[in-house]
C-alpha cells in the first residue's frame, strides 16, 4: 500500500502579499537542495524568476550552480510579497516521483483559511494543471487559457485566478518562453522591477 504524506513545509505568506503562488505538492524529499517550495534543481520555477526580475537565470542559484540560495529567495519574496503555498495537503504518489500526473490528492488546501490570512492578496498564480484543477472546485471560476485570468468575487474583494505553465522541466515550453508568461503576469499586476 502506498504512504500517505502530508505537506513537509510550512506556508510562505509575507506580510502585504499581494500575489499568492499555488503548485501541487513538492517533490519527494530525496531530490530537494532547500527546505523551501520548489527545491528540485531540475525545476525552474527560480531561474524564471532570475530572468525576470534579474535578467539572470542563475541570479538564485549558489556559486557552484548546484543547489538555491534560499535566504536571497526568501528575501527577495519578502520584499516583493510573494506568498508560496500548495493546493494539496495530503496525497498519496501512485508511483514513487515527482510527476503531478500520479499524484492521489487526500486533502486539499484550505482556501478560505488561506486567503483569511492573506487580506492583501489580489491575485493567485496556479503554477500548473494538477494545481488548477485542485483549487477550481475550492473558488469555483473558468479555466483561463496560459498566461491568462479569471475573476472570482471572493469575500468582497475580486481574485485573479492566473493559470501559468509549469515550471517542470516535464512541461514542453522552453524556459526562456516561461518566464516571458510569468513576467506578462507581473506587468499585468503593476510589479516593480526594482
Amino acid at each position: 500500500m502506498s504512504k500517505v504524506e502530508s505537506h513537509p513545509l510550512p506556508p510562505f505568506f509575507p506580510q502585504g502579499a499581494q500575489v499568492l503562488m499555488l503548485g501541487s505538492f513538492p517533490p519527494p524529499e530525496v531530490r530537494w537542495k532547500m527546505n523551501f517550495f520548489y527545491p528540485n534543481l531540475q525545476n525552474d520555477m527560480w531561474r524564471i524568476f532570475g530572468l525576470i526580475f534579474f535578467n539572470n537565470k542563475n541570479y538564485f542559484l549558489t556559486k557552484d550552480l548546484k543547489s538555491f540560495n534560499e535566504p536571497l529567495l526568501r528575501s527577495f519574496l519578502n520584499k516583493k510579497g510573494i506568498a508560496l503555498w500548495d493546493t494539496a495537503m495530503k496525497i498519496i504518489r501512485e508511483q514513487d516521483n515527482a510527476s503531478d500526473k500520479f499524484l492521489k490528492v487526500l486533502c486539499p488546501i484550505e482556501i478560505n483559511k488561506v486567503l483569511s490570512e492573506l487580506p492583501d492578496c489580489r491575485a493567485i498564480a496556479v503554477t500548473g494543471q494538477k494545481a488548477l484543477e485542485i483549487l477550481q472546485p475550492l473558488l469555483v471560476f473558468d479555466f483561463p487559457q496560459i498566461g491568462n485570468y479569471s475573476e472570482v468575487l471572493y469575500d468582497n474583494r475580486t481574485l485573479r485566478i492566473y493559470r501559468m505553465p509549469s515550471s517542470s522541466r516535464a512541461y514542453p515550453l522552453k524556459l526562456e518562453s516561461k518566464a516571458e508568461v510569468y513576467k506578462k503576469m507581473f506587468m499585468n499586476l503593476h510589479y516593480p522591477y526594482n
